[in-house]
């Protein structure tokens, strides 16, 4: 079940948000003090906002080692799925124009 529900974050990050919030029970509310962070994460980076919730939820209401490796990680991989998004758009425009 852990593995499927890895895969889901992975791949799927903005669903599982949403299931987070809708059946939590809080989870989302505890780990952030305002909506405004969690809405923000939705839009631009979900799963950094699925890490944050999950390493505050590791540490018992704080971030420790394994939380922080868990956020910077989901960090890198939102930036390079950002990130290649906007290269691969570049280089199909500059091929359609060639």
């Amino acid at each position: 079940m852990g593995c499927i529900a890895l895969f889901l974050a992975l791949f799927f990050p903005r669903v599982i948000l949403v299931l987070i919030w809708l059946f939590g029970g809080g989870w989302l509310q505890d780990s952030f003090q305002t909506q405004l962070w969690p809405v923000l994460g939705f839009i631009c980076m979900p799963l950094t906002t699925l890490a944050y919730a999950v390493g505050w939820h590791m540490g018992d209401g704080t971030i420790e080692l394994p939380g922080t490796v868990l956020i910077v990680v989901a960090v890198l991989i939102d930036l390079g799925l950002l990130g290649g998004g906007t290269a691969s758009s570049r280089r199909s425009g500059a091929a359609r124009r060639a």
